[in-house]
């Protein structure tokens, strides 16, 4: 769609914003203004991240997750950079971004934005794609118009008070992952070499457990039995990111759990792994596009 033609409608615009979000009829009916800024965050299952965002003007700087981040948009224009272009979603897209994808985000008119989001770990994906292919799914087109896509995701987030139960997550991410290869790049859907996954998930396990210290190479190849640039070779080609990023973004992911706990933000940098509180600000940022204080403040409102 051209870009001009959805900034220039806002009469179009408003018209989608009281569509249901695809999938999920009671997901979301609204054409009510777009609250003011703030982010609704879901109980953490099994390492996946959910959110609820609302968002008038620019909300997040240019960032990097090591997830998956796979959204619907529920209302108003959502607009992205994402791999040199800006991008439009509407009420009802799938967004779908590759891990370690540089990316920002905001509302693309003035009527605001209001969209949920889900951070899949590769690896939880890699599980459930099981010998469909041996490296992750790249999908060129980062908005997509796709019902059963949208549903999956929307089965995931209806409830961002609870979290998602064993039977159920098995099925949703059975649906994400049939619907990533579905779209994802034909040259990319061909089998590849293939990589010692049991490795590479005991060198996940080991970085999650020993998040908050000081780790260096010999013990992670103790841990996976490989030597340490074949396992950053094999760790970057089947998760999309390097051991030590990987490290970093599970040090973030406790920090923001303890955000808003009353604790201040020096004790959470250096409970989390963090040198000082200047290191985890800057990590954070990089992540998340805000400072951990704004984000606080945006928590807050929701």
């Amino acid at each position: 769609m051209n870009a001009n033609s959805i900034l220039g409608n806002r009469t179009l615009a408003t018209s989608n914003a009281c569509l249901a979000a695809e999938g999920g009829s009671d997901l979301e009916r609204s054409c009510m203004p777009v609250a003011s800024d703030g982010i609704k965050v879901a109980p953490a299952t099994g390492g996946i991240e959910r959110i609820e965002a609302h968002f008038r003007g620019e909300a997040f700087e240019p960032h990097r997750h090591d997830t998956y981040a796979l959204g619907l948009t529920l209302q108003g224009i959502q607009s992205f950079r994402y791999r040199g272009l800006v991008r439009y979603s509407q009420p009802g897209n799938v967004i779908v971004l590759h891990p370690d994808e540089l990316h920002d985000g905001a509302a693309g008119t003035e009527e605001g934005l209001r969209y949920r989001m889900m951070y899949l770990p590769p690896e939880m994906l890699i599980d459930a794609l099981g010998d469909k292919r041996s490296g992750l799914p790249f999908v060129p087109s980062p908005v997509i118009a796709d019902r059963a896509f949208a549903a999956s995701l929307a089965d995931a987030m209806r409830d961002l008070d609870g979290v998602i139960d064993g039977l159920q997550l098995n099925d949703v991410l059975t649906g994400i992952a049939d619907a990533l290869v579905r779209h994802a790049d034909g040259d990319a859907t061909k089998r590849g070499r293939t990589y010692d996954q049991a490795a590479i998930r005991r060198a996940c396990d080991f970085l999650q457990v020993h998040f908050d210290r000081q780790l260096n190479s010999d013990e992670l190849e103790a841990v996976t039995g490989l030597d340490r640039f074949p396992l950053s070779r094999q760790f970057r080609a089947s998760l999309g990111t390097s051991p030590h990023r990987y490290l970093v973004m599970r040090r973030l992911e406790r920090a923001r759990g303890l955000i808003g706990s009353g604790r201040s933000l020096v004790e959470i940098a250096l409970e989390t792994g963090f040198s000082d509180q200047a290191h985890f600000n800057r990590h954070f940022k990089k992540a998340h596009g805000m400072t951990p204080g704004r984000w606080e403040s945006l928590c807050r409102r929701a």
